[in-house]
């Protein structure tokens, strides 16, 4: 018998015989003894929210301690990085949002950052454009850490924080709304810059936000931090050292919480972060609770980083000057929030015939990127997320293929879970702070 991922194979007088089993199953139960041995194996997930949707979790026990787990990934592919082969390299933008939904500025970013390094224009995107793309970036990456903090907390019993979190995650997701017109999804970087540009009003809650949060981030603690049963459930639960998660690939909070200041904005800068002022949490305990301390800290580091960006938005273009790359006009959000302003709508279809031909080339046809292959990396909210973008001189990618952090930290869960015990394979897995569909694109 031989196996794969999903299913089992075997030969009957019919021929092969697939049975969905979710990878090496029929192995294991039939390698024990539910009778004479102690051993059981069950299924844990796929399951929301404990295996975090559609994480499919094989775990070997002996009583309530963990001998063996696996992990079963796959339930939620969706093909995006094969879809991009078939759109060119702007439509791009509006698939890899989608792939960590968690953090769509960073996808689109690393995206944008790739196809722009192809290009040859990395060093002609506007200031104003970059210093919004970190803005953008950084109240994502709170956001992100905002439902990590609400999930984590639901999952281990403080279902109060669950509501704390996502009432100021609501907060973000209404500012990015008034930049970008959606919630989420946003496809709002761009290769050459952003969609559009930051209104006044947007700013204005922003810098309601910043006096706000850290009232809030106070209440966290007090809720949390000094709550017997949280600090049993974390303290000294699925540690992972340093050592451990160099050798894994572990990157983000998770190595940071193991006592390494890895962070590429500050080793590898892009998008300017060398010249911001911030500070790189760690913890020395490689556990759930310096995880939940390190996510703590970044978030005020993150707000740092807000603020003087907004300090830095200069009047300025928000996309690159070349007319074969740049939208023909300034696009901006209409009156009801959705769709081009009557103004976009007017310079492409009444006043500019050159606006109107280049318009729909763009649409239609798209810009030609140079033969080659890149690679570009950023810090997002659970890691290194990199981008190996390749193309043949099209209109489309060639293939683009993500370093996407869930996949990879995935691989920690059996390092922190085997040898404990079941209860805590649930915080552990937490912890890590995976996005399936990050893991499954």
């Amino acid at each position: 018998m031989t196996t794969s991922n999903y299913a089992s194979e075997h030969e009957t007088d019919e021929g092969r015989v697939f049975t969905v089993t979710g990878g090496d199953w029929d192995t294991i139960v039939s390698g024990t003894d539910p009778i004479n041995d102690e051993r059981i194996v069950v299924n844990m997930g796929p399951q929301h929210p404990s295996t975090h949707g559609v994480l499919r979790l094989i775990l070997e026990l002996e009583g309530e301690t963990v001998r063996e787990a696996r992990s079963v990934v796959g339930y939620l592919h969706t093909g995006i990085e094969k879809n991009l082969e078939y759109r060119n390299w702007v439509q791009g933008s509006t698939f890899v949002t989608r792939m960590d939904y968690l953090a769509p500025i960073f996808n689109e970013t690393a995206y944008a950052l790739a196809v722009e390094k192809l290009l040859g224009i990395t060093d002609d995107i506007t200031e104003r454009a970059t210093t919004i793309r970190v803005l953008m970036m950084e109240l994502n990456r709170i956001s992100s850490h905002l439902v990590w903090l609400a999930t984590t907390g639901m999952e281990l019993g403080a279902i109060s924080i669950m509501l704390y979190g996502f009432r100021e995650r609501e907060y973000i997701l209404d500012i990015f709304e008034t930049i970008t017109g959606l919630r989420m999804n946003h496809a709002y970087v761009r290769p050459g810059g952003v969609a559009q540009d930051v209104p006044d009003d947007a700013v204005r809650k922003i810098r309601e936000f910043l006096k706000m949060m850290p009232k809030k981030l106070k209440e966290y603690e007090d809720l949390l931090s000094g709550q017997p049963i949280w600090t049993e459930r974390t303290k000294n639960v699925a540690v992972l050292d340093v050592t451990g998660c160099v050798a894994l690939g572990i990157t983000g909070p998770v190595l940071r919480s193991a006592g390494l200041a890895w962070d590429l904005r500050k080793t590898m800068p892009y998008c300017g972060y060398e010249t911001y002022e911030f500070d790189v949490p760690t913890h020395p305990d490689g556990d759930v609770w310096g995880r939940y301390q390190v996510r703590l800290a970044e978030i005020r580091e993150s707000m740092k980083l807000v603020e003087q960006a907004l300090d830095r938005l200069r009047p300025g273009p928000v996309m690159v000057a070349d007319r074969k790359i740049a939208w023909p006009a300034q696009l901006a959000i209409g009156v009801d929030g959705m769709g081009n302003s009557l103004e976009h709508v007017a310079k492409i279809m009444g006043q500019s015939m050159e606006s109107l031909i280049h318009h729909f080339k763009l649409v239609t046809e798209g810009f030609r990127v140079p033969p080659g292959q890149v690679y570009v990396a950023i810090e997002a909210p659970r890691g290194e997320l990199g981008v190996h973008a390749v193309s043949d001189g099209g209109t489309r990618p060639y293939r683009v293929h993500y370093r996407e952090p869930s996949f990879v930290n995935l691989q920690a869960l059996p390092a922190m879970a085997e040898g404990g015990l079941i209860a805590d394979v649930i915080a552990g897995g937490a912890s890590l702070d995976p996005v399936m569909g990050g893991c499954d694109r």
